[in-house]
């Protein structure tokens, strides 16, 4: 592994610690350093994941996933659009793969993802902060990004919803 100038500059000037164990690269940079510092045994399941994980991603290719994340967050919004499910973030600031939406008026959103995980095995993020009971984050990240999965939440909140 090799760190360019600016990122070991960004290392030594973080103000705060690094919240992952696993990814802290300033204890990794150290391992390796002339004070050999233990960092750890190396999480050797997770080094594989990404590896496949990354190989996935270059197998499909950097601008076809982007464009397949697109397309599906368009249709996503699409059909929650229709149900009258509005975006929490202003167009220009939304995400392909996370859509923050806020809860229709009278709904228990717990319930709802309750129902969603316990009757279609689909688990939908509730708000946080402010949005806490009032908003659901629905991810659409690597392989979860298809026209089958967007289809299958968008028909199980019709359900609930009705």
């Amino acid at each position: 592994m090799t760190f360019g100038a600016a990122a070991v500059e960004a290392m030594e000037g973080r103000k705060s610690k690094v919240q992952s164990w696993y990814l802290d690269m300033t204890m990794v940079r150290q391992y390796w350093g002339s004070e050999r510092l233990y960092h750890h045994t190396a999480p050797i399941n997770m080094v594989y994941g990404l590896h496949e994980a990354l190989r996935i991603v270059l197998e499909e290719g950097l601008e076809a996933r982007w464009a397949r994340h697109a397309k599906h967050h368009r249709a996503l919004k699409a059909g929650l659009e229709e149900m009258g499910i509005r975006y929490l973030a202003d167009p220009e600031h939304q995400l392909p793969m996370l859509n923050a939406v806020a809860a229709p008026e009278g709904v228990e959103e717990g319930a709802v993802r309750k129902r969603l995980l316990e009757e279609f095995g689909i688990e939908v993020g509730g708000g946080l902060g402010e949005f806490k009971g009032k908003a659901w984050r629905i991810g659409l990240m690597g392989e979860s990004a298809t026209e089958r999965h967007v289809t299958t939440v968008l028909s199980a909140l019709k359900e609930i919803l009705a």
